[in-house]
């Protein structure tokens, strides 16, 4: 990455975010403006279907604007975007679900000079002094980027994860422009409690621009997995850790993506699909906490010429705590809906807040067939509701080939449209991102795995060990 494209300065200040966050609301209400009448004028509305594809391509000249002007504002506005939009996916219309996805585009990364600042602000001079820093970063995000280092004295390899300035600042004015941009465009629908959303929202931003919290929860996830030989966590470096700067080991490893990782035996790739998904039921079930962030740049697979291949586990700002409460009813949700148990998925969706048993009968059925269907990956081939071809008759589901997730946001919307069900409790945002990712992960593996028992042997003992 050359020097040129880097950003020399990150617009931090809440000022002169908030002046280029309006500029663009005005901006996007008088062409909106503009849309309605000349549509008006030509008849447009009343063709409904010529109105609806004028009215998508305008959103879609909205949301790459959007993402545009933005992109050099890096922090919370990228961050956030990601975060609504796995939300979106089931309880906000496509077109807002499809601009809050442009705000996860690859934005440029910084320059040395503003990274050195913070660098010197956290750290002192005898801590520099003991690390040879790479200018170039080998890893850039929303709110901060990866600089490779070695510790002089021993030669060691680390990475340090650096804070762009000030990023926390801006939270509020961010979450306040993204709302008023859904808002003039009429796609927050006024069935939804945005406050409770944007408030969820704004926590796991606070959270996750908390680094020393992260290195914590690191060296927790480091402890719990230090006998699992299947996944690596990075060791944390506390002597040359600061408020915004997170010193770690390097740890090598391909793209989950990678061709590396594309070649290697099914076999191979279908035992890294099942890891995954054991991970997650473990974090869940287990520990009562999930790292809920689950895009593949924070993971690394570590080829072994053994075959018994690693996971490398990047980046846990975005841990979440379950209640154990919480976790019995959503256990028993799930367990219901694998063994057709109306009643008890009923009952535990009551508690949590998704449904009353007084609302209409069309509702709790339409509710009741979504639950059923989630959990696709984990029946029996004999089970009558494995009509999509998607399992053998080993139980073996084909997670590249199911196209579940697009069944459900199919469904969830129409739930949402024709019933105006409630938006679920503010824990199921998150966990809902990592089941996503989850699917997304053991899709790119291509695999080909019965992960049944890894779901079952969780009922067994309902009791959190953590």
């Amino acid at each position: 990455m050359s020097e040129q494209k880097k950003l020399k300065k990150i617009k931090s200040s809440v000022l002169s975010r908030s002046f280029q966050l309006a500029k663009l609301t005005v901006s996007t209400g008088a062409k909106l403006t503009t849309f309605g009448a000349s549509n008006f004028l030509a008849g447009n509305k009343k063709n409904s279907e010529i109105w609806q594809q004028k009215w998508n391509a305008f959103l879609k000249d909205r949301a790459k604007d959007f993402s545009q002007d933005l992109g050099e504002l890096k922090g919370s506005l990228m961050k956030a975007g990601q975060m609504l939009s796995m939300y979106g996916e089931h309880f906000l219309p496509p077109e807002a679900n499809d601009l809050l996805k442009s705000l996860q585009s690859q934005s440029p990364a910084v320059a040395w000079e503003p990274i050195k600042k913070i660098l010197k602000e956290n750290l002192t001079s005898d801590q520099l002094a003991q690390l040879e820093i790479g200018h170039e970063p080998i890893g850039s995000a929303s709110i901060g980027q990866v600089h490779p280092a070695t510790i002089k004295a021993t030669g060691q390899k680390i990475v340090l994860k650096i804070q762009y300035p000030d990023v926390h600042l801006a939270i509020d004015s961010d979450l306040k422009a993204i709302k008023s941009f859904l808002k003039v465009l009429k796609l927050l629908p006024q069935s939804i409690n945005s406050e409770a959303l944007f408030s969820e929202v704004r926590a796991m931003l606070i959270q996750e621009m908390d680094y020393q919290l992260e290195a914590q929860q690191t060296q927790k996830y480091a402890l719990l997995l230090a006998q699992d030989p299947r996944f690596i966590v990075p060791r944390i470096h506390p002597e040359f850790c600061g408020k915004k700067v997170i010193a770690s080991s390097f740890e090598e490893g391909e793209s989950p993506d990678s061709p590396k990782v594309m070649a290697l035996p099914q076999e191979r790739r279908n035992r890294m699909g099942l890891n995954f998904i054991d991970l997650y039921f473990t974090e869940i079930f287990a520990w009562g906490m999930v790292q809920t962030d689950p895009h593949l740049g924070n993971y690394r697979v570590r080829i072994n010429e053994s075959g018994q291949d690693q996971l490398v586990l990047l980046d846990f700002g975005a841990v979440r705590n379950y209640s154990p409460s919480f976790l019995d009813h959503y256990k028993k949700m799930i367990q219901s809906s694998l063994f057709l148990d109306s009643d008890g998925l009923l009952e535990a969706a009551e508690n949590l807040g998704f449904i009353k048993k007084s609302d209409p009968k069309d509702l709790l059925a339409a509710f009741e067939n979504f639950c059923f269907s989630t959990v696709e990956p984990f029946m029996t081939p004999d089970d009558q509701r494995n009509t999509h071809q998607q399992m053998n008759l080993r139980g073996e589901y084909n997670w590249k080939k199911s196209d579940l997730p697009q069944r459900l946001t199919k469904e969830g919307f129409q739930m949402v449209q024709n019933f105006k069900l409630r938006p679920p409790p503010q824990e199921i945002l998150f966990l809902d991102r990592k089941t996503g990712g989850v699917f997304i992960f053991c899709s790119v593996m291509k695999a080909e795995i019965n992960s049944r028992q890894l779901l079952t042997k969780h009922f067994k003992d309902s009791s959190l060990k953590m």
